[in-house]
């Protein structure tokens, strides 16, 4: 397993374990750097209008479209990192 892997791993760890609950924004961000950092560029079809959380989050998994893997893993633990803080 790359070091990469491992800190993309433990941060995910650290993410259940932070001690203040993220704003909405900030939950947002978590998730598509996750999605895409372990799937990709986003899949699927754009939730309708009446499907308001998933929407949200497939609208800002798609706006990382084009970001490699290693980028997006390495966003997300520099992001975890600063709410550990």
């Amino acid at each position: 397993m790359s070091d990469l892997q491992a800190r993309f791993e433990q941060a995910q760890a650290d993410s259940k374990q932070l001690t203040t609950r993220p704003d909405n924004s900030t939950l947002l961000k978590i998730y598509s750097l996750f999605k895409q950092a372990s799937a990709g560029d986003v899949q699927g079809s754009r939730p309708g209008m009446t499907d308001f959380v998933n929407r949200a989050k497939w609208d800002a998994w798609a706006e990382l479209k084009g970001k490699s893997s290693d980028e997006a893993k390495q966003a997300y633990i520099d992001l975890i990192e600063s709410l550990k803080k």
